[in-house]
């Protein structure tokens, strides 16, 4: 699930509605082509019919070429609210003339008042510079040319990509404290800053992939692997680690650090307050201990009741791993075959990871030498 403010989810769904591979894009790409300009009203509720007087009620199925043949005409279009049909063409705007608008020519000011006074998405096109402009409510965005949103796309990714990969080694880290029973709340507050910073780095790339739309399918597969288990992670996280006095659901814990701007964010100890923890000294100095949701997870698929059964009983993933396979079984949804096989499967993970990093600092010390 992807936290998003109101006005970042409108200008999400209306750069969907104009994106490459749509019949409205193409016809705007038209009009463009044609160099005639245009006014477009994506919507048809009462609020906006009020503000249409004169021109011609056309009623037919909305194409691309039909668009841009009435687009020769010097007044607005006014769509169906589902971009589906045509319903007027040739048509005069009045809006609220006391609306304020940063615009100064007569289409773009039109446009911005409609738009801030029915909160429809009114579309600009400029007959001169070649430039689209979305209105919605207070939103203005300027669309851009496919070409210069892929370039900046593909910037975006490369640098979600090395913020993943710095999450990946902190979570790697997390592990293996988690594992030797060391963990502080500075490895926490750090993995859940880290993986808000990639969660809105995210939101970035997605805004390029809505609006290249069939152009950005590829960008949005290498987006969706990068992301997967992100939010998850960081729930489970959550749930490892939250202070036993905080009842708030994880998930809402999750959107409060989202919330965080980036000067907040910065700062650990904001998020170890969210965690429910107020910490005077360093955050280094103070020893917490996973419940085990996390690794569990990893190591076996069990139902979460399961999951929960087992926490409740030990309390702590340092007492699971140290539980033999009678201890397991006792635990409610278990039974000797399941106990045996996470028994293995904890002792294996364990091993892996350990042994990762056993060799990792050999090597890092070798490296070392050689220098």
């Amino acid at each position: 699930m992807h936290i998003m403010d109101k006005e970042e989810e409108i200008l999400l769904n209306s750069l969907k509605r104009v994106a490459p591979g749509t019949g409205l894009r193409t016809g705007i790409e038209y009009i463009l082509q044609g160099k005639t300009g245009g006014l477009i009203v994506v919507g048809d509720s009462e609020e906006v019919l009020r503000l249409v007087n004169g021109g011609f009620y056309i009623g037919c199925n909305f194409s691309p070429a039909k668009f841009y043949e009435l687009a020769k005409m010097d007044g607005a279009i006014i769509l169906s609210s589902d971009a589906k049909r045509i319903l007027y063409a040739n048509t005069h705007l009045f809006p609220n003339p006391e609306i304020p608008t940063s615009e100064t020519g007569t289409r773009h000011r039109t446009a911005e008042r409609v738009a801030k006074q029915t909160n429809t998405l009114v579309i600009s096109i400029s007959q001169k510079r070649d430039v689209v402009t979305l209105y919605i409510g207070n939103i203005k965005y300027m669309l851009e040319e496919p070409r210069v949103v892929l370039s900046r796309a593909n910037q975006a990714l490369q640098t979600l990509e090395k913020f993943k990969q710095g999450l990946d080694h902190l979570t790697f880290n997390l592990t293996v404290r988690e594992l030797e029973d060391i963990v502080t709340l500075f490895d926490v507050a750090s993995v859940l800053q880290r993986s808000v910073i990639v969660q809105k780095t995210e939101k970035e790339v997605r805004k390029f992939v809505y609006e290249l739309g069939t152009d950005g399918r590829l960008l949005g597969m290498q987006l969706e692997e990068l992301m997967s288990n992100v939010v998850d992670d960081s729930i489970k996280i959550i749930k490892d680690y939250v202070h036993s006095d905080n009842k708030t659901e994880p998930s809402k814990i999750r959107e409060s650090i989202v919330l965080l701007n980036t000067e907040a964010l910065l700062d650990l100890n904001n998020i170890a307050r969210i965690l429910g923890y107020h910490v005077d000294g360093d955050l280094k100095e103070f020893s917490v201990r996973p419940r085990g949701y996390r690794v569990i997870s990893e190591v076996r698929r069990l139902p979460d009741q399961v999951i929960d059964n087992l926490i409740n009983k030990f309390g702590t993933l340092k007492n699971i791993l140290d539980a033999n396979i009678v201890e397991l079984s006792e635990v409610s949804g278990i039974g000797k075959a399941k106990a045996k096989s996470l028994y293995d499967r904890l002792k294996k993970y364990a091993g892996y990871y350990l042994y990762s990093e056993l060799y990792n600092n050999r090597r890092g010390v070798a490296q070392k030498i050689s220098l």
